[in-house]
């Protein structure tokens, strides 16, 4: 059996995510990353200091699978299956890294000048991302998969207009405020 190398098709994707949103919602579950972070603060014992961490931890063992399985499935792909990490980006968005300073851009998926710890002004930008990505997405009851693939799947106007927000949130960073921190 030949091993597929590259990316697989956009429909492909699609139909498997299709799947496992229709098994999850079968058996009454709802899919969600952010959901881990709450489930891991509880195992570590953070219930004993606030409430809303104290809950029977055991009935999400199931997503904890899910999210160690993505964690490993990353690792095969990008260590066995992936021969080029290289991304085909527009030549006028490549342009535009250049001159904001982004030495390679398109040369891999994660720009090295967003993660060097090295700088002061990474790590300040990184730790004020995470708090306010962990912030929104309490805020938000639920993060992008959650919202984007449960709720919109099971047509819950709340995820709708959470992910209405996470675009203009998305568009508004990359577009007015990402050109002014680079």
């Amino acid at each position: 059996m030949e091993l597929i190398y590259g990316p697989w098709p956009w429909y492909i994707g699609g139909i498997m995510i299709a799947i496992v949103m229709f098994l999850l919602l079968m058996m009454g579950k709802t899919f969600g990353v952010s959901s881990n972070l709450r489930t891991l603060c509880t195992i570590c014992g953070a219930g004993n200091k606030s409430d809303f961490f104290k809950f029977n931890w055991k009935t999400q063992k199931w997503n904890l699978l899910v999210i160690t399985g993505a964690a490993i499935g990353g690792f095969i792909a990008t260590n066995f299956l992936s021969t080029d990490m290289s991304i085909a980006l527009n030549p006028a968005t490549v342009e535009n890294l250049d001159s904001l300073g982004f030495e390679n851009a398109g040369a891999s998926y994660l720009p090295a000048e967003l993660f060097q710890f090295t700088s002061i002004k990474s790590i300040v930008l990184l730790a004020l991302g995470g708090l306010l990505v962990g912030f929104g997405t309490r805020y938000a009851g639920g993060c992008t998969s959650g919202h984007a693939i449960s709720g919109l799947s099971n047509l819950q106007l709340p995820s709708l207009i959470a992910v209405i927000g996470f675009f203009i949130g998305g568009l508004t960073m990359i577009h007015l405020l990402f050109p002014l921190i680079f």
